[in-house]
């Protein structure tokens, strides 16, 4: 599927960045938001941007976005889980 999105044409110059920067960055921005809202998992938002799982989740950082959010309780669930 696709999704189209109007922007102002002189929105990417005003940022500095050629017009295929600027959505590639709106799509990264939109994948760690839906990913840090725990909407989709890791796997679909590196689809979305169109690379790999790790290479999504070592960029995180970038967007002040932790790789894992697991609570205290989620944490020692996991561990006793393995």
């Amino acid at each position: 599927m696709q999704l189209r999105i109007n922007y102002p044409e002189l929105l990417p110059a005003a940022l500095q960045q050629t017009p295929e920067q600027f959505e590639q960055e709106a799509k990264w921005a939109m994948a760690v938001k839906l990913f840090e809202m725990k909407r989709i998992s890791s796997g679909i938002a590196a689809e979305l941007i169109g690379i790999d799982r790790v290479t999504f989740l070592l960029n995180l950082h970038r967007y002040g976005v932790a790789m894992i959010d697991l609570s205290e309780a989620e944490l020692q669930s996991d561990l006793a889980n393995g």
